[in-house]
């Protein structure tokens, strides 16, 4: 089991590790030794997690959701295998309890007849700036 939070545990029978080989370095072990890891979830078909949590899930994923809800996380940061899993197993843990937490809701608020006030001042000063640099044709002749 998986601890995320102490209401949410996510069984070990719902993730899928893969380990292929992994870029960068690696000495004499990096043709031969798969170190990368790449972590499968099945978002949507999940028993661990509630319906709006899924959803908020699914949009903080982005690109590495699948179009079957499949989330996958690679970790390719260390040489070893254990650590890769760790490192993998930890990304979706955080990225879980990111989505556990609901976006706060935008109040619309308006600007204040103050706010108004110095704004429209700052644009009449600014145009009256702009109006002592123009150039009269007549002024010329």
């Amino acid at each position: 089991m998986i601890e995320v939070s102490p209401n949410i545990k996510i069984d070990e029978n719902e993730i899928k590790l893969d380990f292929i080989h992994s870029s960068g370095p690696g000495g004499q072990n990096v043709n031969k030794v798969a170190t990368s890891v790449q972590l499968r979830f099945d978002v949507r078909n999940s028993p661990s997690l509630e319906p709006d949590i899924k959803e908020r899930l699914i949009k903080l994923a982005g690109s590495r959701i699948t179009e079957n809800g499949i989330l996958i996380i690679q970790a390719k940061r260390y040489r070893t295998q254990g650590q890769n899993r760790a490192d993998a197993i930890f990304k979706l843990t955080a990225i879980i309890q990111k989505a556990l937490n609901p976006p706060k809701v935008r109040i619309a608020t308006r600007p204040s007849l103050t706010a108004k006030a110095a704004r429209v001042s700052d644009k009449k000063q600014r145009g009256g700036i702009k109006r002592t640099r123009r150039i009269d044709p007549k002024e010329l002749c």
